[in-house]
């Protein structure tokens, strides 16, 4: 079993900036590749950012590229999200993810957090 926890979620004024973090255990993180999704309030949990098993490869939800980016420390086995720019509807709960696939995708995936509220004001 794998074992992730989410933390680094709160309330921020839009413009801000927060770093989401996920933690690892139970397994070697460099086996899998991670992803983070969020669920709004009413809406499907959706694709935010992914990123490969070695870290050299990442891909974006449109609505965020440009201001999110994703990262893994192996050693440290935990993968990080950096939000900046944050926006009213960026507001969700964000969920970190792994899967021993090479693609990351929201039905597909081997391992979920229980999540992280990130709440951001206007």
């Amino acid at each position: 079993q794998v074992q992730l926890v989410e933390s680094g979620g709160g309330l921020v004024q839009a413009g801000g900036s927060l770093r989401l973090s996920c933690a690892a255990s139970g397994r070697t993180l460099s086996n899998y590749a991670m992803g983070w999704f969020r669920q709004a309030p009413g809406k499907e949990r959706e694709f935010v950012a992914a990123i490969s098993r070695s870290g050299g490869n990442t891909r974006y939800a449109d609505s965020v590229k440009g201001r999110f980016t994703i990262s893994r420390d192996n050693a440290k086995i935990t993968v990080y999200l950096q939000m900046n720019s944050l926006k009213p509807e960026d507001t969700a709960v964000y969920y970190c993810a792994a899967t021993t696939a090479i693609a990351v995708m929201r039905d597909a995936m081997d391992y979920w957090g229980k999540g992280t509220l990130v709440t951001v004001s206007s």
